[in-house]
């Protein structure tokens, strides 16, 4: 009896030591799992290089070339065309002669410029009120554009800018002659109406083309500039980069920024040409299982520089630059209205 006792513990025992050993063998294989789809983070970073070069922002606003002197002349009263002393495409300067009728009427030129229409011809008959003759100054036109009430103030005459044709990309400098102060528009938002005349030299440039009229800012040059992106900033809204050190380590130095477009920005302290900065660009995530399926088809790693990012990165463009150096690159809504943009950045060898 005392021996069935024994034997029987012994198997519960066995028992118990087997069951515990199966439990000890799933909880490491349930540890090995959770390792496995554990979720880790590769950080990889771009690269930027400090350029010499020059910067600007400007002003941009939309408008149209018109001209500003043209006349269509009539006859003053019936006759037959005897003498027509100019054809289409002549230059013909002030007081000119154009076309003489028989009742002795001589039609001339109120102003120099090139005949655009000819009605008729020597031996015609007309009658009174009858168009002969067009002529047009196609080298001095003008360009009328719309401000709206948020740029009008950045906006006055007398102001350089340049005007640059949409269709052929000739520019003209010249100035901002006249601004009417009285808004000729409704809605939500006022717009005001600015002239600039143009000299044109060219007969590739016509009425009626649309122009972009650029008036400059703010301009920085043989500067060292950057790419906004490659700029960080701190809880107080200094901006900073990160750099190598001599032991090859990211150090954060800060640096004081001037002008900028948009896309690249002045540096005017902490950085000199050809320096080289870094930025963390993403984070992916990977799991560890994931990392040896790829080590076994060929995956590869994502390089990152030495010493790691520390703590920090480049959490976007906050709300502006220190010190207000950075200015709006938005559109404006509504109509012709002014936009502004960047203008006119030429770095030297960019990255």
């Amino acid at each position: 009896m005392k021996n069935k006792i024994k034997t029987r513990k012994r198997r519960i025992f066995r028992k118990l030591i087997g069951i515990l050993v199966i439990l000890v063998l799933l909880a490491g294989v349930g540890f090995f799992a959770y390792s496995s789809l554990k979720a880790e983070y590769t950080v990889t970073y771009d690269g930027y290089t400090a350029t010499t070069g020059s910067i600007s922002n400007a002003l941009s606003f939309s408008g149209n070339l018109s001209l500003i002197d043209s006349a269509t002349y009539s006859a003053s009263s019936s006759g037959t065309v005897k003498t027509i002393y100019a054809s289409v495409g002549d230059e013909v300067d002030e007081d000119a002669k154009l076309v003489r009728l028989s009742n002795g009427e001589t039609i001339t030129a109120g102003f120099a410029g090139r005949v655009n229409k000819l009605n008729v011809s020597e031996g015609d008959e007309i009658t009174q009120g009858t168009e002969v003759v067009q002529i047009a100054d196609f080298r001095h036109m003008k360009v009328s554009f719309r401000v709206d009430e948020y740029d009008i103030g950045d906006v006055s005459v007398g102001q350089t800018c340049t005007v640059t044709v949409t269709s052929t990309e000739r520019q003209f400098e010249t100035t901002i002659d006249a601004i009417d102060y009285i808004s000729a528009s409704g809605g939500n938002v006022a717009y005001y109406t600015a002239t600039a005349y143009v000299d044109v030299d060219d007969a590739g440039t016509l009425p009626g083309m649309q122009v972009t009229v650029n008036i400059t800012q703010e301009e920085a040059k043989d500067a060292v500039i950057l790419k906004v992106d490659a700029i960080s900033f701190d809880e107080t809204n200094q901006a900073y980069v990160w750099m190598k050190n001599e032991s090859g380590e990211l150090t954060q130095v800060y640096i004081t920024t001037g002008v900028s477009n948009g896309n690249y920005i002045e540096v005017t302290e902490g950085l000199s040409d050809g320096d080289e900065v870094y930025v963390e660009a993403e984070e992916t995530e990977t799991s560890v299982g994931a990392g040896l399926l790829g080590s076994l088809f060929g995956g590869q790693q994502m390089n990152q520089p030495q010493g790691g990012m520390p703590g920090g990165s480049n959490g976007g463009m906050p709300g502006g630059m220190p010190g207000g150096n950075m200015p709006s690159g938005s559109e404006r809504s509504g109509g012709n209205g002014g936009e502004r943009s960047g203008g006119g950045q030429r770095p030297g060898g960019g990255n």
